[in-house]
């Protein structure tokens, strides 16, 4: 019998976006904890299961930039927390559960909504700079993806009644549903415009 994660979602879920298929790890665990067995690998972060990526992209000491205005510090709450990072993934699950939704698939649906395809990036050629739209690789859709997943999560609850897990649930939901309410999708969907108007 397949451990279901935190003892009650099911792991069978349908990606649809088969380039990101190849880097979405969905090891049947109970508690996505790895303890960093993969760390310092080449390549192995494709490896890490998706949720534990998730938490993982929580524990950040805030963005280090204005975001919406805002200067967003999360002084150390969740750096090397797991534990506290993972209860914080485990209460928006249970959110969207209520739902009577499968939190993994709305996971995996707002990851494919929320990965831009092509980015810019800067090109100096004979000390003349400009911008060219590049495509991304899968590895790093993923990664953009989960970590402006996470951010709208931190920004929400900053400052905020709303709590992290709330906010998180919210956001995967908005994002599952491809709103332009959300700011993973919204962020995508920036970063696309930006290099269409430079290709």
């Amino acid at each position: 019998m397949d451990a279901k994660l935190f003892g009650k979602y099911e792991w069978s879920v349908e990606i649809k976006d088969k380039t990101l298929a190849q880097y979405i790890a969905l090891t049947p665990v109970i508690t996505p904890h790895s303890h960093a067995r993969t760390a310092n690998k080449h390549l192995s972060k494709g490896k890490v299961n998706v949720v534990e990526r998730l938490v993982n992209k929580l524990m950040r000491g805030g963005t280090g930039e204005k975001v919406g205005g805002k200067l967003i510090r999360t002084h150390g709450k969740l750096q090397g927390k797991k534990a506290k990072a993972l209860k914080i993934v485990k209460n928006a699950f249970e959110e969207i559960g209520k739902k009577g939704k499968n939190p993994l698939q709305i996971l995996i649906i707002a990851i494919e909504n929320s990965a831009p395809r092509e980015d810019v990036t800067r090109i100096r050629l004979g000390g003349v700079a400009y911008q060219n739209a590049v495509d991304i690789s899968a590895l790093r859709r993923l990664d953009v993806s989960l970590r402006n997943l996470t951010l709208a999560a931190i920004i929400n609850s900053f400052n905020k009644k709303l709590s992290m897990s709330g906010a998180l649930a919210d956001e995967l939901l908005k994002a599952s549903e491809n709103s332009q309410d959300s700011y993973a999708v919204k962020k995508k969907n920036e970063i696309e415009r930006m290099a269409k108007s430079v290709r």
